[in-house]
């Protein structure tokens, strides 16, 4: 008959005794230890940026100790979730972005606030006052022209005309004093009323006064716009619808006359405004 090779019975160990395990794959155990690691790595590494983002120190105590000194040991990874311990836990000092308890914000102003006791109130202008029932209100402007040349001659209206005339009786100085109201042709200059309510104007370039007919040639013609002088305190009184010519005196007489660089042309144009003399 045939000779047959017994065979090793199955499941059962071999020679050593020792039989592998079938039921677990080969490995799982350091599959498994290299997986936690990872997971406690990553929890470490969590809760480091969040304790150094919650941390306000944490970026002083790096600029004052950028590397470690010689004898101290290097903090490893788990170290740096620890809190710093060098007991530095007030902010920098000078002015920055780190809340250092005291409210530096500006004092509102109120009751109580010492600013509020230094403050201005506003006051009331000139004309809420001259609008308020009850005040009188300012009198008119009345002006006497005087001579620089001739200090003791005025303005004065005799006739038709106006004349450089020295002071005399009351009718004299009446005839010399004038309202001085904003210009009839522009408000930033002059125009002179006489006392019984005639205007001065220049007709044929001569000084007269004359009552207001209302036409825009007499409103011109009665409107005298200021100028500097070559006297302190006095003004040169230029016509606003003829540029370039100003009131003069001639022979003691007003006229409008072209600009001169003279001496004599500077002095006779040149007239101080003082008080009413009536």
């Amino acid at each position: 008959m045939p000779e047959t090779t017994p065979q090793p019975p199955r499941n059962e160990p071999w020679e050593n005794g020792w039989t592998p395990d079938t039921s677990r794959a080969p490995g799982t155990r350091r599959l498994w230890l290299a997986g936690g690691m990872a997971v406690a790595t990553i929890i470490t590494c969590v809760t480091w940026i969040a304790v150094m983002d919650n941390s306000p120190n944490a970026s002083t105590d790096a600029a004052k100790n950028p590397s470690p000194t010689a004898g101290s040991t290097v903090p490893g990874l788990i170290s740096y979730a620890t809190p710093p311990t060098n007991g530095a836990t007030d902010p920098p000092s000078g002015k920055s972005g780190l809340s250092s308890g005291e409210d530096t914000s500006p004092t509102p102003l109120g009751n109580g606030s010492p600013s509020a006791a230094h403050t201005p109130k506003p006051t009331k202008s000139p004309a809420s006052h001259a609008s308020s029932p009850g005040k009188p209100k300012p009198s008119a402007t009345y002006r006497s022209l005087r001579s620089v040349n001739y200090p003791d001659r005025y303005w004065h209206v005799s006739g038709d005309f106006v004349k450089l005339d020295p002071l005399r009786g009351s009718e004299s100085r009446q005839d010399s004093t004038f309202k001085q109201v904003k210009g009839l042709a522009n408000s930033s200059c002059y125009s002179f009323v006489t006392h019984d309510g005639k205007y001065l104007r220049h007709r044929n370039f001569l000084l007269r006064d004359e009552p207001n007919d209302g036409s825009p040639l007499f409103r011109q013609d009665a409107t005298f716009c200021p100028r500097g002088s070559a006297y302190p305190g006095a003004v040169m009184l230029e016509s606003i619808n003829y540029p370039g010519r100003f009131l003069r005196h001639q022979n003691f007489q007003l006229k409008l006359d072209p600009f001169q660089n003279s001496s004599v042309y500077l002095a006779d144009s040149a007239f101080r405004l003082v008080g009413g003399v009536a």
